[in-house]
């Protein structure tokens, strides 16, 4: 079988930089719906359209075609006293967009710096701004269950128990 639309695809991949250096070692297989579901880069899911199993494909990816460009605006450096007491460089913390925009939007914060009584949280993915390289394989493809499509994503099997 092919990758076609509303397809289940398994990828076996990695991540590098544009100079080699890994990014991502893809330890687990990487499974999305291939036909413009949003699972995957959208420039990846071209590049895979009707591969076949144990097909290869290598995609450059720009930032802006990644997980966008870093935006400065996301940093924010907050008062120590105002955050949880258990906190350490690397820890993720949801909050609200500082604007005051209504759009429930919730953006996930990490904790890149602390100083005395003041905390960096960077609002950004970690891969923001960074050029990107994807190698990925086809490990497997079968057509999308009624249910799948229903709901525009794949469902683990042991999700369904």
């Amino acid at each position: 079988m092919q990758v076609v639309k509303n397809s289940v695809v398994t990828l076996n991949y990695s991540v590098t930089d544009p100079d080699g250096a890994l990014v991502d070692d893809g330890k687990e297989p990487l499974v999305y719906l291939h036909g413009g579901y949003d699972d995957i880069f959208p420039k990846i899911e071209e590049a895979l359209e009707g591969k076949g199993i144990n097909e290869t494909v290598k995609v450059r990816l720009h930032a802006d075609e990644a997980f966008g460009e870093y935006d400065a605006e996301l940093v924010q450096i907050e008062s120590r006293d105002d955050l949880p007491e258990e906190l350490e460089v690397g820890m993720e913390l949801e909050g609200d967009p500082e604007d005051g925009e209504e759009d429930d939007e919730v953006i996930l914060y990490r904790v890149t710096e602390i100083d005395g009584d003041k905390v960096v949280l960077d609002g950004n993915h970690p891969l923001a701004g960074k050029a990107l390289v994807f190698t990925c394989t086809v490990a497997s493809v079968r057509p999308a269950t009624a249910e799948e499509l229903a709901v525009s994503s794949v469902i683990d099997p042991e999700d369904s128990n």
